[in-house]
Formats: C-alpha cells, structure tokens, sequence
C-alpha cells in the first residue's frame, strides 16, 4: 500500500494532514524520513510520525481482554491503572485500543499493533454493531425502546444518534446494541430518562464475542478465523 492511503487510512490523519507531514518530513518509514507518498509500505514496515508508532515492523499481534473494572482505556495514566499494564507481553508499547471503554465499563476490548485493522473495526462507516449489558437505576419501560430505535440529540455535538436496538431483560436489565461510540454515549441515552446507568458490559464488538472463559483482566490471542472476520 502506499505511504499517503496508509497515513489517510488512520482515524488520526486526514489527507490534508497526511500531505503536510510528508512535506514537513516528519514520517519515518523503517527509521528513514520520507516525504514521497508513493512509498509502499508493507506489512512489517515500522512507521512512525513525529514520536508515535503508528506500525511497529513487527509481527501483528491481536488480543482479546476482558476489561475489568477501575482501569483506563489509555497506554499511560499517571494515576490509574491502564489496560496495557494487564498485558504480560514484550513490546507493549507498541499495542495500542481498537475502541476504548470507559473507566468503569467492563467486557471485551482489543488490543492489536495493526492500525489498519483496528481502522475498519473502529471506523463509523463500517457501522459493526456493539452489544452491551446495562442495568440501570430505575425500571426500564417499553417505551424506551423506540426512542432508541428514533435516535437522540446530543447538543454538545450537534448531531442525532443512529438507530439502536434496546431489548428489555428485566425491570432494570437490558441488551443493547449501537453502531456509535460517542463520549458517554450509552449513559447519556439513558440519561434522557433520567435513568443512571449502574453497569455497563461490552460483550461484542462486530463479529468478535468476549470469549467466556476469560475473567476480568484475562486476555488471549485472537484465532485467525476471528481476525480475518474484521
């Protein structure tokens, strides 16, 4: 592939940004600057810009974690606990999340050094569905499940969710499925009901199910038939 559809292909550039830092020469590929976009990259070359691995060179890694409670969805935390520290593997640094979780939210989260990979299962336009398990504060009525389906305007962002399926489980239980991941997302849905969200638990992202044999803070290797499913 070359150098400039890699970059663009990245949830963090745009091509207007990609076209920059070629000029600029702040892109490495295998330790050298490039600034000529037609320079293919392959499937070990190690990328960088500036100072962020954005493709480590070496082999494709894909892991599977059981998010446990009380641990942030980030690489570094200067007070917290983060999900790479649960990762008992060399190279951690070059791992990064492909859909984070908030600090509280358990249940399955990935992990890979494939950016490409983690662009199609992340992006908004591939719209792979993300099953939750909520329980909630307050009683859940039937008629939250068209609101749902309708959507909901977040004024923050200016924009109306996209249809979600809401299946009651019980009085304070339910399923829920959302194509999105807006900040806060699921308890802001609630939210509109006034209805706190007391547990939040990702157990599918697509096609890839949290594996039930893992307990928080478990993780595993994802088989090749569950990687090639992205």
């Amino acid at each position: 592939m070359r150098l400039d559809r890699f970059l663009s292909n990245l949830p963090c550039f745009s091509r207007q940004q990609v076209r920059l830092l070629l000029v600029e020469r702040r892109v490495r590929v295998d330790g050298q600057c490039v600034s000529d976009p037609r320079v293919e990259v392959r499937e070990f070359s190690r990328i960088e810009v500036d100072e962020q691995l954005l493709q480590a060179g070496r082999p494709l890694r894909y892991l599977m974690l059981h998010k446990p409670q009380g641990c942030v969805s980030a690489t570094q935390d200067p007070q917290h606990p983060t999900v790479i520290e649960l990762i008992d593997q060399p190279d951690t640094q070059d791992l990064h999340i492909a859909g984070r979780l908030d600090f509280n939210t358990t249940g399955l989260m990935l992990l890979t050094n494939d950016g490409l990979w983690s662009r199609r299962l992340t992006q908004p336009q591939t719209k792979l569905p993300k099953v939750y398990y909520v329980e909630t504060e307050q009683e859940i009525g039937e008629h939250y499940i068209d609101k749902f389906r309708q959507g909901f305007y977040f004024a923050f962002e200016d924009l109306t969710t996209q249809p979600a399926e809401l299946t009651l489980l019980g009085p304070r239980s339910a399923r829920l499925s959302i194509v999105e991941g807006r900040y806060h997302q699921v308890k802001r849905m609630f939210g509109y009901f006034d209805n706190k969200v007391l547990r939040l638990h990702r157990e599918r992202m697509g096609p890839l199910q949290l594996d039930p044999n893992l307990q928080p803070g478990q993780y595993r290797a994802l088989y090749p038939e569950e990687i090639q499913a992205i």
